[in-house]
């Protein structure tokens, strides 16, 4: 039996997903959680197999939920095909990326993949991440925009990365000319619409 744990944080498609995997007889979900935050200690106390997924949730998004549990066999199920997710989801160890338009039976198949070892990977995601290329931001230019992408003022983004303000505007202007774009905001949605933060 391949015992999984879901997070996701949509009930419905939560429960939805949980009720198609019950129906395979080699595959069990041990346990279920609707935030990231919650994804560490559900895997501590329920000990699964696989970790299925979803980028998108409240509390630690799932790609740094992959990146803080090493060596466990882990697939990410969403909706956002983002090439920057993927790239980033198979640095942190991530086996399987799979869209959520996907059938069961091809969510099953990746599920036994990931646990026996192998990957999975959605050809049109892959092909996708292959054609976009690296991300041209530094850590730094990427940590800035991320903040900025949360209202965060620039004194603001200083203090949290330790900064002078004159370094964070520097680093967001290098992302603004990296992304090609006029300003902020179109920078922050180019980089998002990427993946790339």
């Amino acid at each position: 039996m391949i015992r999984v744990l879901l997070a996701d944080d949509e009930h419905l498609v939560r429960q939805a997903i949980a009720t198609l995997l019950g129906l395979e007889g080699d595959i069990e979900v041990v346990a279920q959680v609707g935030r990231g935050d919650q994804v560490k200690p559900a895997v501590t106390e329920h000990r699964p197999d696989v970790v299925i997924l979803d980028v998108e949730m409240p509390g630690m998004d799932g790609l740094t939920v992959a990146e803080s549990l090493p060596g466990q066999a882990m697939l990410i199920l969403t909706s956002f095909g983002r090439p920057g997710y993927l790239r980033r989801a198979l640095a942190a160890g991530v086996r399987g990326f799979i869209p959520k338009d996907a059938s069961a039976d091809e969510l099953a198949a990746a599920i036994r993949r990931v646990h026996a070892g192998g990957r999975y990977l959605d050809p049109e995601m892959a092909a996708s991440a292959m054609m976009a290329g690296e991300s041209p931001l530094t850590d730094r230019e990427r940590d800035a925009l991320a903040l900025a992408a949360r209202g965060a003022a620039v004194s603001e983004i200083a203090t949290a990365l330790h900064l002078t303000e004159g370094t964070v505007r520097n680093y967001l202007s290098n992302a603004i000319t990296k992304l090609g774009a006029g300003n902020r905001i179109t920078a922050i949605r180019a980089a998002q619409d990427m993946g790339w933060i």
